[in-house]
């Protein structure tokens, strides 16, 4: 063989081993009620905050401790608990993506992402 189809070959070779370990690092969407066949799997729910349920973030005694009722696109409900610092403007956001697992009976959360509402959309005129 010559030498530039050996380089080919590991090449090809390489790709796939990288192509390979970056799989491991996606997740899916999901809502929480598939959630109970996925333990220990990160995953991304999509919803809203439920607002008639209480919001629990004191930073006087601890400031890495944020928890939320949310409910998602099926309409389920369930707790989340985040220990970072809540995200400003949080109670403002019109959808909620929270990643991270199910635990016995709450999501814990690595990460938060909101959907803020947009300033580029004109206000209704009185």
């Amino acid at each position: 063989m010559k030498k530039v189809h050996v380089l080919l070959i590991v090449f090809c070779a390489l790709f796939i081993a990288l192509l390979l370990s970056l799989m491991d690092n996606v997740s899916s969407y999901e809502s929480f009620s598939s959630l109970k066949t996925k333990s220990g799997v990160e995953v991304h729910v999509v919803g809203h905050l439920v607002k008639e349920k209480e919001v629990v973030y004191q930073p006087e005694k601890n400031a890495n401790y944020f928890s939320f009722y949310m409910r998602d696109t099926t309409g389920v409900e369930s707790k989340v608990i985040y220990h970072q610092a809540k995200p400003q403007d949080f109670e403002k956001s019109e959808k909620i993506v929270v990643v991270g697992k199910l635990e016995d009976r709450y999501f814990e959360a690595s990460q938060i992402l909101m959907k803020c509402p947009s300033k580029y959309v004109k206000e209704e005129e009185l």
